[in-house]
């Protein structure tokens, strides 16, 4: 049995397409068989993979690798989402090269056009999944937009609608005057920028030299005002209120209220109240029944509302109403101040607040089991501060405006008639509901996309038919998914399954970190600071990337992308690779008929492995991905491939007698059974170099670790002295292995040892170790001395005590006397001349009194060091 000599990145392929060809990822119905799903968050058909896909995918493929192995029956299912707003964007701006436009299209054909992407990008992140190795099922492959899909989502929506849970009405809605759209809470990025707070004063009405100041950020929508607010137990306005002010810009009369909603201690104490254009002053409109006045047009600009600023810019605005209110003496000052801006997370323009007429979901009821399923357990996070945002939320809910200004997307299966009348219907309606009138149009606007994402984990099973796919695989058990759309995905998923399915649908959620740049910053196109997945595969294979992924860092937290982190992760692979190539040179001629002699070395690696096995897995099962991968390649590395091979070395060249025969095929059995259990281990977190190397051993290429047993956690294997006495024996090598470090012994030269053990145990221990230990130190005499009496200690032999024994090391088996002495007298003298020099700086009167405290602290941090080095020296030479 031989493999070559490296391990080939470029097989990585073949063996995908070994396991598509022989269908081990698909998932059936299996009765006999517990099932695991997990639903993989479909990406936009918009792009790339970028590394947050390959972080996302690589943890949900270490837990369906792992189930899978554990003889669960996995569904890994994969999809891809049709990512309204964003593909729309680009497919507009793809047009624009072209001269042509989403309007000048028509409907129809830029739907065409939008269907003619996701043929040619819908694929692309699948194929790209594909080169990290998922395992999903592929035939399972499922589209938001596709049939089933899209009978789901109409379905709920009629259902929805038909309990009132969704109505049509005009409320303040988050708006992109870019993308000319409304977007959800959950779409609106808070960042903190630099601004300005603006100082006005509107005059009261009735009083000659009566004003009411106040300050605000966003001086374009005083156009909008339609009251001034203040506290009700403010002592300096209580007089005030009921009283009428005067916006002079537009010669508007509004009056001073009085609202809680008021922080008196936070400026003047006074707030204008524009209710069309800020959420908490909509609320507080509804309070005071105030009016709702919009000056904004969809695209940004002051509509007519806005009087003579009609058509102008808000920036535009801006400028010319302070300029008209300076002129009137009524604009104050301005301050520069940091402040909380949304911005649309697809394409960062400033989210306008506006009063639009859209559709909504009433969330009361909705958010209600969501909410007790977190409480009562059902629903568990992986970090429990994850689980208090999504109570907070829950908690505070407002009902969802689900329209789009789109045409990609499932489209409202709303008809109005001539008469304004509605109709909801799953299928085009052949006449109004309402009056009997047959000429009926389809409502323009879209779902929002986060909509049909919301019914993921059971319409991708067949809902709303109740499949047997639906019966066996739902609920799912794991959701794994960033904290980003922890609120647009996350617990939206949680209160449509359990209204649709009477269950949650999945018990675990493992919330992760963004992977960001070097600096910690997001990945962007702005920035150009992206990471191509893709590019990392090509270099240090699929492998190397996922185990780096899953190395050093808490899932929660976010993480640097470090490049010079993936060499670690290849060295260790090809750690593996090598140790293998080693264990297979050497047990080709294993001949399980001869009797086997186990040594402690053997029992030492059986028991360490059994220990790893049951912390691999119970780190795996409590979703601690990050320590159970650090436990497997410290075991792997560090106790395996630095210890136990190298210990067993001799044996396996021992083939002279009975007693070594027997020696040598226990440890070739050991290895094998040792190196199995340690891929299998790792099989979850690199998949490629584990198939080839386990498929290798087992000198038979239809076989695949995919589906072989998990290791069993046999407590059998556990043994504790043979543990220490291991540990002895590490002792006495580093120690030795630290003296010839220091002394500088180049590793062709050979040493004498002698021990001296504290009683018969150890000096058994050592006796049957000797011939290994001598490889691991570089010795060429090993001799173990009584455990009484002095008689037998080297003479001029340095001695290191150890647990339970004391090492002698002959000088001159280290070092050339003369040599040594002329080295150390060359670096005697350097050391005297510096710390003369030292001294004599630091006892003059002028240096001291001159030199700055840093500089004299380091001249004494100097001496204490080169005087210890001295005295260091000075006992060697006294030794020699």
């Amino acid at each position: 049995m031989d493999i070559p000599k490296n391990y080939d990145k470029n097989r990585e392929p073949e063996i995908y397409a070994k396991w598509l060809e022989n269908g081990y990822f698909r998932a059936e119905v299996n009765p006999n068989k517990t099932p695991y799903t997990i639903m993989m968050p479909p990406p936009n058909i918009t792009g790339q993979l970028h590394i947050g896909h390959a972080l996302n995918n690589t943890i949900q493929d270490i837990l369906v690798r792992f189930k899978r192995m554990q003889g669960y029956e996995t569904l890994y299912q994969p999809g891809t989402d049709h990512a309204a707003i964003a593909t729309e964007v680009r497919v507009i701006k793809a047009l624009a090269k072209e001269g042509l436009t989403k309007e000048g299209l028509g409907r129809e054909a830029f739907l065409e056009k939008l269907w003619d992407w996701n043929a040619k990008y819908g694929g692309t992140i699948i194929k790209q999944l594909e080169k990290l190795g998922v395992s999903c099922d592929w035939q399972r492959l499922r589209f938001t937009m596709d049939e089933g899909l899209s009978d789901a989502v109409l379905e709920v929506f009629v259902r929805l609608y038909e309990e009132g849970k969704i109505y049509k009405g005009e409320r303040l809605v988050n708006w992109c005057t870019i993308c000319g759209t409304s977007i959800s809470d959950a779409e609106v990025e808070h960042e903190e920028k630099e601004g300005y707070l603006y100082h006005f004063k509107y005059p009261i009405k009735g009083e000659s030299d009566g004003f009411i100041s106040f300050a605000t950020t966003r001086p374009e929508t005083m156009l909008g005002d339609t009251a001034i607010a203040v506290h009700p137990d403010d002592e300096r306005y209580k007089n005030l209120v009921g009283k009428m002010v005067i916006i002079p810009i537009v010669g508007r009369e509004i009056p001073i209220i009085a609202d809680t909603y008021v922080d008196p201690e936070y400026g003047t104490g006074v707030v204008k109240i524009t209710p069309a254009h800020d959420p908490n002053d909509f609320e507080v409109g509804v309070r005071h029944n105030l009016p709702r006045i919009n000056v904004m047009n969809d695209d940004g600009t002051i509509n007519e509302n806005g009087k003579h600023y009609n058509g102008l810019t808000c920036e535009k605005a801006r400028v010319t109403i302070i300029d008209e209110m300076a002129k009137l003496g009524l604009y104050i000052k301005s301050e520069s101040m940091l402040h909380n801006v949304g911005e649309h997370d697809r394409c960062g323009t400033v989210v306008e607040p506006l009063m639009k007429l859209q559709w909504f979901v009433s969330m009361e009821e909705l958010a209600k089991p969501a909410l007790e399923a977190y409480k009562n357990g059902k629903v568990k996070f992986n970090f429990e501060r994850f689980g208090r945002i999504y109570q907070h939320w829950l908690e505070n809910i407002r009902d969802w405006c689900i329209s789009r200004q789109l045409w990609w997307g499932h489209r409202i299966p709303a008809y109005y008639c001539l008469e304004g009348h509605i109709t909801v219907s799953k299928t085009t309606p052949q006449k109004c509901s309402s009056c009997d009138a047959t000429e009926l149009i389809q409502d323009e606007d879209v779902l929002d996309t986060w909509f049909s994402s919301a019914l993921w984990p059971f319409s991708t099973l067949g809902w709303p038919e109740i499949t047997e796919d639906l019966k066996y695989f739902y609920p799912t058990n794991t959701l794994v998914t960033n904290y980003e759309i922890l609120f647009t995905w996350v617990v939206r998923m949680v209160f449509m399954g359990i209204k649709y399915t009477d269950d949650v649908p999945y018990t675990d959620v493992i919330i992760h970190g963004m992977v960001r740049d070097e600096l910690g910053r997001k990945m962007s196109k702005s920035l150009d600071n992206g990471i191509d997945p893709l590019e990392i595969i090509e270099e240090f294979g699929a492998d190397a990337l996922r185990l780096m992924l899953v190395s050093g860092n808490a899932l929660d937290n976010d993480t640097r992308f470090f490049h010079n982190r993936l060499e670690p992760a290849r060295n260790t692979l090809n750690k593996l690779w090598n140790a293998t190539r080693f264990v297979m040179m050497n047990i080709e001629d294993y001949d399980e008929n001869i009797s086997k002699s186990y040594r402690t070395e053997d029992k030492w690696i059986l028991s360490k492995m059994a220990r790893c096995v049951k912390e691999v897995t119970e780190k795996l099962e409590s979703h601690d991905l990050v320590l159970a991968t650090q436990k497997i390649v410290e075991f792997l590395w560090d106790e395996f491939c630095d210890w136990y091979v190298e210990m067993v070395k001799p044996r396996l060249y021992a083939t002279d007698s009975e007693s070594g025969k027997c020696l040598r095929v226990a440890a070739q059995e050991t290895l094998r059974k040792v190196l199995i259990t340690a891929l299998k281990l790792l099989h979850p977190v690199a998949p490629f170099i584990t198939e080839d190397l386990y498929c290798a051993l087992n000198s038979n290429n239809k076989q695949t670790i995919m589906l072989s047993e998990w290791p069993e956690i046999s407590s059998s294997l556990i043994n504790e002295s043979a543990e220490k006495d291991i540990e002895l024996l590490k002792e006495i090598v580093r120690a030795i292995r630290n003296i010839r470090a220091e002394k500088k012994v180049p590793p062709s030269q050979k040493i004498s040892i002698a021990l001296k053990p504290e009683n018969a145990h150890i000096a058994t221990l050592v006796c049957d170790s000797s011939r290994f230990i001598k490889v691991l130190v570089g010795a060429n005499d090993f001799k173990i001395l009584p455990s009484s009496g002095d008689g037998e200690i080297p003479i001029n032999a340095l001695s290191i005590v150890v647990s339970s024994a004391t090492v002698y090391i002959p000088l001159d088996s280290l070092v050339d006397p003369e040599k040594e002495k002329a080295r150390l007298l060359k670096e005697q003298t350097k050391l005297e001349q510096e710390v003369s020099r030292i001294r004599d700086k630091l006892s003059n009167e002028g240096f001291v009194s001159k030199a700055p405290e840093k500089l004299i602290i380091a001249e004494k941090d100097k001496l204490e060091n080169y005087s210890a080095m001295l005295a260091k020296v000075n006992n060697e030479l006294v030794g020699l």
